[in-house]
């Protein structure tokens, strides 16, 4: 609503008073403004959005727009709008117009300054404007002339300068509202004009008095900048001015304080102190300056905007200073009082100076690398500044890095005089205002500031090496390193020149407790050295590590025991054993290079414990007697194996006893020992024994590791602990004030602890103590009067004495669980540090059948951990676990192909795992379970094993049937027996899919079945036969459903044949019979499904198969393949050829005999079979011609008439040729169909049907039919055939006399020779309608059938001869 007021009355007003008389115009140009577009319009109103990518791309889009029609009424409006903006009642909007301002005086040059600045004082005047709007009125004119200014184009113009100078003097009146914001934008505009312009305007900005120049920071600033830009002008204006006097000093002091208070929010140097500081340069006045105006004055104001201006000063000033001048800075009140400002500002909501402060030491060092003197001189004056002998700039100090080599060398050499032989006079050493009330003589002497400035500068040489990256400083590092492993360990006797070290001695005597620090940052230098210099610096000159160039220096101080001795002497023993580790040292380095990667490891360990030697001599010269053991006999093992048995059988391998010492250094809190454990245990776990690996797991194990003490102790670092109770002490006292708040929130928070741990028993006795000692006192109960003098103090003492005993209980109890919690983080820490050892296995040896047995460990990590991860350490030790558990074990690429005879424990666990994920509270946890079954699937998958079919050839000589089936065939070439896992996963499918709250999810049956699709298609085969499953979907959704996994199957169906592996074939079989049942749904329900695509991918298949069938390639399998594959196109309406089907009779023939034989048992044999009279007069073509009939069914004989005969040789040849017969009109877009039978057929079959009393079932029905049958309901059964999407060819008229006749004689429904065993179950089971008659057929032996069934087929005459013979066989049979 503003900027369409706005736009209406700048419409009013878009002429200027000249145009306004001529009446005809204003009609003319607010016709003119009706007409500009809403886009042009727009573009006012994003300038004025808070968004600054908004507000620059209107500006742009504005002045694209305005190059366009430079001359239009739009440039007129733009300038009105945008002068109209500058006025705004939002402050944010006023910045964006005068920026769009500015750029479009800068785009459009020949716009001139003085009408802008003439149509900004008359929209925006001051004399008229009314009070309400006076404010925006003022800002509008201040920030019209900084749009001026920042065009760029001010300084050029002297008329519009001046104005622009007039109007700023004018506005710096107004100070309640612009505060001194016209006085900054005059001085940023006179920084920017000529000298040559300075003559003209020195007379109007600067007045003739230097009263009237001290008043401001502004007023002085011009006085400075003219008296840099026209000093000659200056000095005729104002004469000879002395600025830096004594009697000026406090109106600079409060010139300077005003500054510092309006930078305030900025944090930035006041421009105005930074040119006094170069004025006094150049007048040679800095000494006075810095301690007259800057400590003495500025930094006495009490005042921190002010303190800050005096440490921006200091910064600054470090370029511009000299090495005298650098010395006098440094050894200031300023400098102390920075220093104070860096011990006290430690809570996070106080403002920091530090971090500022490094950046202008960083740039000075920087930017004066040629010059090493003042460097040096830089750093050890921030050095030097110290808080009782603690320096107050971290040991950490990153600004090293931009020091050169000769800086640093003597940075470094300084550092160690100063360890020493400390000079605390040389030190800039202050004290908290806490610590001087606290001061104590006897704690906070001399030695205690040694001490603390040792610490200091031994953990900043150590920092000074790990921030070094080059080769060229290697000597620097050696001369560290030895100085700090000399002084750790020895100390000087008598002065030599070959050990540089013992040059000079302690000017304060070396304590125990710096001894340990020295030694703890000397292992802390060693663990630098070994790994950040592992590329460059670790192999030195010589090719030799840098522990072992400190080896030698050890043993060269070891031997010139005149001049040095170790604080710690060496017994006998332990400098044999010492002799004995160069020795193996030696014979390490001279392996062969085959053995050369476990030398090097084992060579760290034995360097690693050798140096450890002088820290624990007792500890570390048992390890190194064991170690040297080990190493014999793991590189001997091969020639010492035999013989170490015979002499020693009760001695424990080496690679135990290695174990044990690595478990042992792992429970030292040292990264340098935990790196080169695992380094070792990388060459040495091929060697491991399940003995060895259970020393690892049982530290692992939460239960035994809490309850039982385990014979590895688990040690802190007592340096850290010293350390931390010195920074803690130091920081109680530097912060007692300041922590008095927190101090006494403590005090509530112990009082409700206190409250918290009182007891029944202490109730009681305090009740017993007040009631005893108000009977002391003499009173009754019931009485009021107080007690006695003697009573209460009586009373007193009892209750202090009491709350003393149960303070000192409480006291007892928090140390107790203090100790129990430290012990327990000690003791996930060394499970922390072991999982390395665990993760150095998986990843090393994944094949390692070892490997098998970490998995139900792990678990029960995760598990408990998941449950209790409440503290950091147990974090860490559930991230790692599960790391090690997820990446480097279940998603390896290898794993183990040996399990032995494990193949049924293994499958055990793959049960146990499946139910204990199924059994747990948390999904999260429960998916690890999973995947350590799936993990076991593959090791069982990849395993194979030499199952030579025994028991199938003892179910042979029983006489039933033992062909080779699919899952026989895969168990023959692998460990995984679907028979026993494919029962358990589906069994845990069943629990997801009916439990409400199961800890089963989505993604682990997701990734059971993409690792292993062929248990994925029996398990969807087994679920799509299940009632229950279909009664869940309505009829769309199951056709849909049944659409989704064809098209899925048929993807994997295109691979057919080709597969080369037993895994690859077994999934292909498994497609395929899951695709049979898809097809037997499909007609069964009379599902609306395109089945043409599978038609093809099946038949471009079908010459690969057919190929590999004859020419004899096939491995085992593969004719179940072909069946499966056949039984699929049957389904289809494409029939198997008959000669097809004699090759595979043959093909299987000839591979299992045995299988022949027990196939052939029960027939005639062939010299009792009668003979063929027609074969031979029939031509060879006719003969050769299969029957109508398909399937495994041999054609019956005919009895019909001629034509009969033809139609049913036609048929039977368009089969033959792999086509179907005919087509059904309502299927006959997507894929071929037998021909339909007629009506007189379909009637004669109904009759028979109902005679026989059960429903005719048609002989090419699948296996899977009979069990689906057994729980669909059927539609529709009542003798008619369902219309179906594609339906098996039909019989032939003489097939179904046969069958009819067949049928009256034996009394039973006619039942063909192909047709499953399962099909007669289903037939039992399903409801009929309307159908009346003899009860279904009887159970008839399978044998007699069989019998039967082929002679039926074989020789009419020989069936009509025997049929009262076959039908008294079959009442027997029928009698229960």
């Amino acid at each position: 609503m503003v900027a369409v007021e706005m736009e209406k009355r700048d419409g009013a007003a878009a002429m200027s008073p000249g145009e306004a008389a001529k009446g005809g115009a204003r009609p003319a140009d607010r016709q003119g403004l009706l007409q500009h577009s809403r886009e042009f319009l727009d573009f006012f109103w994003d300038i004025a959005k808070p968004e600054q990518e908004t507000r620059l791309q209107a500006t742009e889009k504005l002045l694209e727009y305005l190059r366009e029609r430079p001359e239009g009424s739009e440039m007129q409006y733009a300038q009105k709008r945008l002068i109209a903006g500058l006025g705004m009642g939002r402050e944010t909007a006023r910045p964006c117009y005068s920026l769009a301002l500015a750029q479009l005086l800068q785009s459009f040059e020949d716009i001139p300054l003085c009408s802008i600045l003439q149509q900004i004082q008359e929209k925006h005047d001051l004399r008229t404007v009314k009070k309400v709007m006076k404010r925006p009125a003022l800002f509008a004119n201040l920030f019209g002339v900084l749009a001026l200014f920042q065009s760029g184009r001010l300084v050029k113009d002297s008329e519009a300068l001046m104005k622009s100078v007039k109007l700023l003097q004018a506005l710096a009146q107004h100070y309640n509202h612009l505060q001194e914001q016209p006085q900054k934008a005059l001085v940023d505009i006179l920084s920017e004009v000529p000298d040559v312009m300075w003559q003209e305007l020195l007379p109007k900005v600067l007045k003739p008095d230097l009263n009237s120049i001290l008043v401001s920071p502004e007023h002085l600033e011009i006085f400075l900048l003219a008296q840099q830009k026209v000093p000659v002008q200056l000095e005729k204006l104002m004469g000879s001015v002395n600025l830096l006097s004594d009697e000026n000093i406090p109106r600079l002091v409060n010139v300077l304080k005003l500054a510092a208070s309006s930078v305030k929010r900025e944090r930035k140097l006041p421009t105005v102190a930074l040119d006094l500081l170069r004025l006094a340069l150049r007048e040679d006045k800095f000494p006075w300056f810095w301690n007259e105006i800057v400590e003495q004055g500025l930094l006495k104001k009490q005042f921190w905007p002010a303190s800050c201006v005096c440490f921006r000063l200091l910064g600054a000033s470090l370029p511009l200073l000299s090495k005298e001048q650098l010395q006098l800075v440094m050894r200031g009140d300023t400098i102390r009082h920075y220093g104070e400002h860096v011990v006290t500002a430690k809570y996070p909501s106080q403002f920091k100076f530090a971090s500022e402060m490094n950046e202008y030491v960083g740039t000075f060092l920087e930017g004066c690398r040629d010059d090493p003197e003042r460097q040096l001189a830089v750093l050890v004056a921030f050095t030097s500044i110290t808080n009782q002998g603690l320096p107050v700039v971290p040991t950490y100090w990153r600004v090293v890095r931009f020091l050169s080599s000769p800086a640093l060398k003597g940075y470094v050499a300084w550092l160690r005089d100063m360890f020493l032989q400390p000079d605390l006079d040389s030190l800039v050493d202050f004290s908290t205002g806490n610590q001087k009330k606290a001061q104590d003589a006897s704690i906070h002497g001399p030695e205690r500031a040694v001490f603390r400035l040792r610490k200091w500068i031994i953990l900043r040489l150590v920092s000074i090496v790990d921030s070094l990256h080059l080769e060229k400083e290697e000597a620097l590092i050696e001369e560290v390193a030895r100085f700090c492993f000399f002084h750790s360990f020895f100390e000087t006797k008598k002065p030599t020149s070959q050990i540089p070290e013992t040059g000079q001695r302690f000017s304060f005597p070396m304590e125990g407790r710096a001894r340990a620090v020295v030694s703890s940052a000397f292992f802390s230098l060693l663990q630098t050295l070994s790994t950040q210099f592992k590329q460059a610096l670790e192999q030195t000159q010589d090719k030799q590590p840098w522990t072992y160039r400190l080896v030698q220096f050890a043993d060269m101080l070891l031997n010139h025991s005149r001049n040095v001795s170790p604080l710690t002497p060496f017994t006998t023993q332990q400098r044999q054993a010492w002799t004995r580790m160069l020795q193996t040292l030696k014979e390490l380095e001279a392996c062969s290079s085959e053995a050369k990667a476990k030398a090097t490891a084992f060579q760290h360990l034995l360097l690693l414990v050798g140096i450890h030697l002088f820290k624990n001599p007792t500890e570390s010269c048992e390890l190194l007697g064991d170690i040297q053991t080990c190493i014999q006999k793991s590189l001997g093992e091969k020639t010492r194996r035999t013989r170490s048995k015979a002499a020693k059988p009760q001695e424990p391998p080496w690679v135990e006893v290695l174990v044990e010492i690595l478990l042992a250094l792992l429970a030292q809190p040292s990264h340098l020992i935990r790196q080169v454990a695992r380094s070792v245990f990388s060459h040495v776990c091929a060697h491991l024994t399940p003995r060895a690996l259970q020393l690892i797991l049982d530290v692992l194990n939460p239960e035994q590791s809490e309850d039982e003490d385990n014979n590895v102790v688990v040690t802190d670092d007592s340096e850290k602990q010293l350390e931390n109770e010195e920074d803690k002490s130091s920081e109680s006292e530097d912060n007692k004030n300041s922590e008095s708040e927190d101090g006494s929130e403590e005090e509530e928070s112990d009082e409700e602890d206190r409250d918290g741990d009182v007891d029944p028993g202490f109730r009681e006795q305090l009740m017993a103590v007040l009631q005893a000692g108000k009977a002391l006192g003499g009173v009754d109960d019931d009485d009021d009067e107080e007690l006695g003098d003697e009573a209460m103090m009586a009373l007193d003492e009892n209750l202090a004495s009491l709350f003393a005993e149960q303070k000192l209980r409480i006291q007892a109890r928090r140390d107790e669980k203090n100790k129990l919690q430290k012990e327990k983080a000690l003791r996930r820490d060394f499970q922390i540090r072991v999982l390395d050892l665990i993760e150095v296995l998986v990843t090393k040896q994944p094949e390692n059948p070892l490997v098998l047995e970490l998995l139900e460990p792990l678990l029960n990590i995760i598990r408990r951990s998941m449950r209790t991860s409440s503290t950091k350490q147990e974090q860490d030790l559930l991230h790692k676990t599960a790391r090690i558990f997820t990446h480097h074990l279940c998603r390896s690429r290898r794993y183990c192909r040996d399990v032995g005879n494990c193949v049924e424990t293994l499958s055990t666990q793959v049960e146990r795992l499946v139910q204990q994920a199924a059994h747990q509270a948390d999904s999260s946890v429960a998916l690890y379970y999973f995947n350590a079954s799936l993990y076991l699937l593959r090791v069982l998958k990849g395993n194979t094993a030499d199952r030579s079919i025994h028991k199938p050839q003892k179910k042979e000589k029983a006489g039933t049937s033992t062909k080779p089936k699919g899952p026989e065939v895969a168990q023959a070439a692998s460990c995984l027996d679907l028979n026993l896992v494919t029962p358990i996963y589906s069994s845990a499918l069943s629990s997801f899919l009916t439990k409400r709250n199961s800890p089963l999810t989505i993604p682990m049956f997701l990734s059971l079945f993409s690792r292993h699709p062929a248990q994925a298609c029996l398990l969807l085969q087994k679920t799509l036969s299940m009632r229950e499953l279909r009664l869940c979907f309505e009829d769309p959704e199951w056709e849909q459903l049944t659409g989704q996994i064809l098209a899925k199957v048929t993807e994997n169906l295109r691979a057919l044949g080709e597969a080369q592996t037993k895994s690859e074939q077994l999934k292909n079989r498994s497609s395929l019979e899951l695709l049979n049942t898809l097809l037997w749904i499909i007609n069964h329900e009379n599902l609306t499904v395109d089945l043409t695509v599978v038609l093809g991918v099946l038949q471009s298949q079908q010459q690969y198969l057919q190929h590999r069938v004859r020419q004899k390639e096939q491995v085992a399998g593969s004719s179940r393949l072909y069946d499966l594959f056949w039984q699929a196109m049957r389904f289809l309406g494409v029939q198997r050829p008959k000669s097809e089907k004699k090759e595979a009779k043959e093909v299987s023939a000839t591979q299992s005999p045995v299988s022949m034989k027990q196939k052939k048992k029960g027939f005639l044999p062939e010299t009792k079979k009668r003979k063929k009279r027609k074969s031979e007069g029939t031509p060879p073509e006719e003969a050769a011609k299969p029957a109508a009939t398909g399937g495994d069914q041999p054609q019956p004989p005919s009895t019909g008439k001629k034509r009969k005969r033809k139609k049913a040789k036609v048929a039977a040849q368009a089969q033959a040729e792999g086509t179907p017969a005919a087509k059904s009109p309502a299927t006959e877009s997507l894929s071929p169909e037998p021909p339909a039978k007629t009506p007189k057929l379909r009637k004669r079959k109904r009759k028979l049907s109902q005679v026989n009393g059960a429903t005719p079932v048609s002989p090419t029905e699948p296996v899977v039919e009979k069990q689906y049958q057994k729980e669909l309901p059927q539609k529709g059964v009542s003798g008619k055939s369902p219309q179906l999407v594609l339906q098996p060819p039909a019989k032939t008229p003489k097939l179904q006399k046969r069958n009819r006749k067949l049928s009256q004689m034996n009394g039973d429904t006619p039942v063909s020779p192909t047709e499953p065993a399962i099909e007669k179950q289903y037939q039992k089971e399903l409801p009929q309608k309307g159908v009346s008659g003899k009860s279904p057929q009887s159970a008839l032996p399978r044998k007699k059938a069989r019998l039967r069934l082929s002679l039926a087929n074989r020789s009419p005459s020989l069936l009509q001869s025997g049929a009262k013979k076959k039908k008294a066989q079959l009442r027997k049979a029928a009698k229960p």
